[in-house]
């Protein structure tokens, strides 16, 4: 996975060489004076320019989380030095990009095709800021979609604890080999283990198909059908090995009633399912998303 400073994609604007690059800087350490003095003094060193600046301070943790975003016509380079030394003198968390550098993304599926079809489609007509590298699943049904928008794919049938281990083998091999900085499970009907997940944190994107908590297991609609519910939802949260568990992203409910059948209650969920983990992959691709204990701080 990247390592706080990421390597962003060295290309200047096609019309104008010289124009300022523009970069995203996320940060967080504990809360103490002069941290935002430091930050702004070393963009000003930079002759960049700030337009874009949140921070916020947790009561519960005495953590300091700051977003920015900067123009710049300096190197990525000399960008990076510029902020070493506050690094180690705040001792920071902190990652800086290219604004304009989509993510390089992996996708997991099973059989379910409305996430997939949405990011592929949303990736396609550059609405979200991620390039998907390649789909990977547990069953072959999705070959076509992704064909369709011409993103590589591959099936592994994953029924048992050898394969399963294999698989995350395989999907470790491809993160490193292809740069992956972010995994999404777009319906992918499968347990990671604990130890895929802890060696990925921060990196693993699910949806779950309830506003959590919720129904669990196969079928979540027909549950939801029998006892009546009047709200459906959605949540995206990160993966950790406590399933369902990790720290929610986003949510999002429609409220239905008892007229709704099964089928429109699972087409009305699967609506708000891709909204949902659309907008958690945006979040994350745009580096607004901080983790704080075990929630998310998101700069929207």
């Amino acid at each position: 996975m990247p390592a706080d400073v990421r390597h962003p994609l060295s290309h200047a604007s096609a019309s104008d060489p010289e124009a300022p690059a523009q970069w995203i800087l996320t940060l967080t350490c504990q809360d103490h004076p002069g941290i935002v003095h430091d930050m702004t003094g070393a963009i000003v060193a930079l002759g960049g320019n700030i337009e874009t600046s949140q921070q916020f301070h947790s009561p519960d943790s005495g953590r300091f989380f700051m977003r920015l975003r900067i123009s710049s016509s300096r190197s990525h380079a000399a960008v990076t030095a510029a902020f070493a030394p506050l690094i180690s003198r705040h001792r920071l968390s902190f990652t800086i990009d290219r604004a304009d550098r989509p993510a390089r993304t992996l996708i997991l599926v099973s059989r379910a095709a409305h996430c997939l079809q949405d990011l592929l489609f949303r990736q396609s007509t550059g609405q979200i800021p991620i390039d998907v590298v390649q789909v990977l699943g547990n069953h072959p049904d999705l070959r076509e979609l992704s064909a369709f928008y011409s993103v590589p794919f591959d099936w592994t049938p994953v029924s048992g604890p050898e394969q399963k281990a294999a698989f995350e083998e395989r999907l470790l091999q491809v993160i490193e080999q292809q740069h992956i900085e972010l995994v999404v499970l777009a319906r992918y009907m499968q347990v990671l283990s604990p130890e895929f997940c802890d060696r990925l944190s921060g990196h693993l994107i699910n949806i779950h198909h309830s506003f959590l908590p919720g129904f669990k297991g196969a079928n979540p609609y027909l549950q939801a059908h029998r006892r009546g519910v009047k709200l459906i939802g959605a949540t995206a949260h990160f993966v950790t090995p406590d399933l369902d568990e990790g720290p929610i992203i986003e949510q999002n409910v429609v409220r239905v009633d008892h007229s709704k059948t099964p089928d429109q209650l699972r087409s009305i969920g699967q609506d708000v399912e891709a909204r949902t983990l659309r907008q958690a992959v945006t979040w994350f691709a745009e580096h607004r998303i901080l983790q704080d204990q075990g929630r998310t701080i998101i700069f929207q």
